[in-house]
């Protein structure tokens, strides 16, 4: 499965590859879905190798959507930007339902969303019942939404119908599961390279 996943968002990566220079000091925040991000996903990871900042919310099992658009709003506003969200799961919500209500989004140069859960599935509505409806509104600042053929908690056309809805380039990396630490990603240095290309300020683009 690793080779797999891994290989399709290096060749997605490279396909995005052009002339650009890196902005200066950007600050990359991680926003893990529920149940917050294990030590060995890539998510975590990804803070250990680059130091880049958790948005901790204060209940990670019983996930508020106000709570946690409050918090996110927070770490922002204490931010000058350039800014860059890292989202799995519940954090794609999150970033498309705070996206809606922030006089924050200017500082947010784009957004890596990773496997959204569809909280609005038959078997994730009792848990997640503050969080619908899902906000369906485009996203002001680009993004890539990067979705599998077989995740559990979305299925590829609702990821699609997101990436569509959210203005999101959309990356289908084939049976990869929920993208998480059971797909065997390690580091993910594919979906690094990704998150890389999003950091790059494009001479012909924003």
């Amino acid at each position: 499965i690793r080779g797999v996943c891994q290989g399709v968002g290096a060749a997605y990566s490279n396909a995005l590859g052009h002339e650009s220079v890196l902005m200066e000091t950007p600050k990359v925040l991680i926003l893990p879905g529920w149940q917050g991000s294990g030590p060995s996903h890539w998510q975590s990871l990804w803070i250990s190798q680059f130091a880049y900042q958790l948005v901790v919310q204060h209940d990670w099992v019983k996930p508020l959507r106000g709570d946690w658009l409050a918090r996110l709003d927070d770490v922002v506003s204490d931010l000058s930007g350039p800014v860059f969200l890292v989202a799995h799961s519940l954090g794609c919500i999150q970033v498309a339902a705070w996206a809606q209500i922030s006089s924050q989004c200017h500082k947010v140069k784009a957004a890596l969303l990773v496997a959204p859960g569809d909280v609005e599935a038959s078997h994730l509505q009792d848990a997640f019942s503050s969080w619908r409806p899902i906000a369906l509104t485009a996203l002001p600042f680009e993004s890539i939404l990067i979705g599998s053929q077989n995740d559990p908690y979305c299925t590829a056309a609702r990821a699609e119908q997101f990436a569509k809805a959210w203005g999101s380039h959309y990356l289908n990396l084939g049976e990869c599961g929920h993208l998480n630490a059971e797909s065997n990603l390690g580091d993910w240095p594919e979906g690094h390279a990704l998150l890389n290309e999003l950091m790059k300020e494009k001479k012909h683009g924003h």
